[in-house]
């Protein structure tokens, strides 16, 4: 049993659009509220409303006058909001992520239906909304488990996420490879493959900064303060898209040709982190430190790595996360360990037996070694 998602741009008239913007309002206003309510809760050592609580006080609200508005929502579309908040909570508490943020408008626009759905071609009917036409790209495959609604910029998105039935996966493909990622080079390959990065916010990093300039010079909220807003969120739209569409097609590629693959841990949030310190203790170089941290999270490690582990579930295949520690000093002919193997950035010359490489084409054989000993030790201890 394996769950997919296809996503669709709607062709949404305006007054589809303003029904899309309540339901999503009313869904970012029961979050904030609830969010907002356990938050005094908690500092006044009071349990938290868990989703039953919350949604008996949401129900008592929508009869309430000055929250009557809410009935305009769908239900069941709240409830699962309050599905999320829960859920976010219980990741929160098992230390898998930090606490619920606040909503934002236009940054969460988004609701989801459980059920009450149809699907018709190319036409998906929403409760309380009506049918609605979509841009029907790809066929549809599995049963369909819930739809979601969501804003991207100034056009709107259904997402369908199914679930089908299939046999255990066996990968066709028999090879094996090693991956380092970096930012000169995205992702060199144990092969001998280099896979140049695409630094999709630094091509309009420039411009961007020119737009926000004039931004700020122009009246708050005038109508001209607003366009330029909705500019610079479709630029934002557009490195999102580029940088997407590139570490989809490689994890796709490099998914198709290998069985297993095996990739640095790295600790992305960590590797980001601001140098400027504190007022007591400031930090050094911190603005050679902010360029590299614009660098990093250019790349998108986090969602490449993500991309290939359920597209390798997809397909039988396996993917091992090591620790990349010393794999850059490593010969991976004689295993001597030193920094002075790599006298450059794109060069490995081994002091002890004179080994010579691209640093990080030898980095991905020392990842792929590091994940055939961890295969072993997992065997072993069976």
């Amino acid at each position: 049993m394996i769950r997919r998602g296809y996503k669709y741009r709607l062709k949404a008239n305006q007054r589809i659009r303003q029904q899309f913007v309540k339901n999503a309002g009313a869904c970012r206003f029961i979050w904030n509220k609830i969010l907002s309510i356990n938050e005094h809760r908690y500092y006044a050592g009071v349990p938290r409303l868990n989703y039953y609580e919350a949604w008996a006080l949401v129900a008592w609200m929508k009869q309430s006058e000055e929250y009557g508005w809410l009935q305009e929502a769908n239900a069941e579309s709240l409830q699962q909001c309050l599905r999320d908040l829960e859920r976010a909570y219980t990741n929160l508490f098992a230390g898998r992520t930090h606490p619920p943020q606040y909503r934002k408008k236009f940054l969460s626009d988004s609701f989801r239906y459980p059920q009450g759905f149809k699907l018709d071609g190319r036409m998906v009917y929403l409760p309380k909304i009506g049918w609605v036409e979509f841009w029907h790209s790809r066929e549809i495959d599995g049963t369909i488990k819930n739809v979601t609604i969501s804003r991207q910029g100034k056009h709107w998105f259904v997402a369908f996420q199914v679930e089908m039935e299939v046999e255990a996966p066996v990968h066709p493909a028999t090879a094996e490879v090693g991956i380092d990622l970096g930012i000169a080079t995205f992702a060199a390959f144990s092969n001998g493959a280099l896979h140049p990065p695409l630094n999709a916010y630094r091509r309009v990093e420039k411009k961007k900064a020119r737009m926000q300039k004039r931004l700020a010079g122009m009246v708050k909220y005038s109508s001209n303060w607003k366009k330029q807003q909705r500019r610079i969120a479709q630029l934002d739209i557009r490195i999102a898209n580029c940088r997407h569409d590139f570490l989809h097609k490689l994890s796709t590629e490099t998914s198709n040709n290998h069985a297993v693959i095996v990739i640095e841990d790295l600790q992305v949030r960590n590797m980001s982190r601001s140098a400027r310190g504190s007022v007591e203790e400031p930090g050094t170089q911190v603005a050679q430190k902010s360029g590299l941290n614009k660098a990093i999270l250019d790349q998108g490690w986090g969602t490449f790595r993500r991309m290939l582990d359920y597209k390798q579930g997809w397909r039988g295949g396996e993917l091992i996360a090591v620790n990349p520690r010393y794999t850059s000093q490593t010969c991976p002919a004689c295993g001597y360990v030193s920094k002075q193997n790599r006298p450059q950035q794109a060069l490995f010359s081994c002091v002890a037996c004179g080994y010579t490489y691209h640093a990080d084409i030898v980095a991905a054989k020392n990842i792929l070694a590091l994940g055939h000993r961890e295969r072993l030790n997992a065997s072993a201890s069976r």
